[in-house]
């Protein structure tokens, strides 16, 4: 989001047979997983980018198992990390890092790229970041790699068996339509029309990604984006959240949800699962208290109102107990909070999960 942008992480503890030059993988393998989107599911690829759109360099990672940055948006692990870790898998690699190779590229990869948006256009102003088409081509030539490991037969299974998160659409408002007090968008279109391209892009990207063998794909939505802190910084007196931005929220995040239940009948399936990323994060914005925050408004690395302004760095303010504040810095959760979006895509009613949440199509899928 913001300075850039939630998600899912299914590593696999692939049984391997390394015969001459070929890996293959036996059938009851555990799936794959993979991960496209922005910054809050990009766990380092744009640390391998020339951009400033990154998190590589302290305070960053300060709870992360290492205590050193990774290029994650967050103090600690982030949502796809978390899904790794209750399946009882690794996270999986960024897609640009030269470790992920061999026998490592069968447990899935990690393309998302802070900064992007579903439009081209969004998130311009961070330059050199992988823009989701690039990611999906990039998702071409991983299944091209693995191909030669274990062949096409056993590739193509191997995606469609997997499990994919995407996560995007909040920097097409931060990053695009919201940017400055009158953008090129905003003379364009009004807030509705333009949602309304957002989400028909969308569809396209989701086909796309459903062209490429993806079955399983856990579509998040928009978070509360005008309660974040860099926008109460902006547009708050007293820490209400800045209404044109919840407005685009709730617009965004029932077009989703229709795309998703479109798609899901124009296919047959249950390929696609919308995750209502507003809904979830409102229980905890709105009664901090009751799930053990001091603060839901004010980030626990940054400076200026909310600790919302600029970027977060070792000159930052920077809070001693990151378990109590929902935010890490001016747009993305902290651990704590990505913990429970996590627990809520498992386990979550219909009211944050269409159709069905995480641990349903576990459930449906060992069958």
């Amino acid at each position: 989001m913001g300075h850039p942008d939630f998600a899912i992480t299914l590593a696999i503890c692939v049984a391997i047979v390394i015969t001459t030059t070929f890996v293959t993988y036996s059938e009851g393998a555990p799936r794959a997983f993979f991960v496209f989107g922005d910054s809050l599911v990009d766990n380092g690829n744009n640390n391998f980018l020339a951009t400033t759109a990154r998190a590589d360099s302290p305070p960053y990672g300060v709870d992360y198992p290492t205590h050193r940055p990774t290029g994650r948006f967050s103090n600690g692990l982030n949502i796809a990390d978390l899904i790794s870790k209750q399946l009882g898998a690794d996270p999986t690699l960024p897609y640009l890092d030269p470790a992920l190779d061999g026998d490592k590229l069968l447990v899935g990869a990690n393309f998302a790229s802070a900064g992007i948006g579903i439009l081209n256009d969004t998130g311009i102003q961070f330059v050199n970041i992988l823009r989701i088409y690039d990611q999906l081509n990039l998702f071409q030539q991983y299944q091209q790699r693995v191909s030669a490991l274990i062949g096409a037969e056993q590739t193509k299974r191997l995606v469609n068996g997997a499990l994919v998160l995407i996560t995007l659409g909040g920097n097409d408002y931060v990053n695009n339509y919201f940017l400055t007090p009158i953008s090129v968008r905003q003379l364009e279109y009004n807030i509705q029309d333009y949602s309304r391209i957002v989400i028909n892009e969308y569809t396209k990207i989701l086909t796309r990604l459903h062209d490429l063998g993806a079955r399983r794909v856990l579509v998040t939505g928009t978070g509360p984006l005008g309660c974040v802190p860099a926008e109460l910084a902006l547009w708050s007196s007293n820490g209400e959240c800045a209404n044109e931005l919840q407005q685009a929220t709730k617009i965004f995040n029932p077009l989703l949800i229709q795309m998703v239940t479109r798609l899901n009948q124009q296919l047959s399936s249950d390929i696609f699962v919308a995750v209502n990323a507003m809904e979830l994060q409102n229980d905890f914005i709105n009664k901090p208290k009751e799930f053990g925050f001091v603060t839901s408004k004010i980030a626990c690395c940054g400076q200026g109102p909310y600790n919302g302004l600029g970027l977060c760095t070792t000159a930052s303010n920077l809070c001693t107990n990151r378990d109590e504040y929902a935010f890490w810095d001016a747009f993305h959760p902290t651990e704590k909070a990505n913990k429970i979006i996590v627990k809520t895509i498992f386990t979550g009613s219909d009211k944050y999960m269409s159709p069905m949440n995480l641990s349903t199509i576990m459930e449906i899928d060992s069958l």
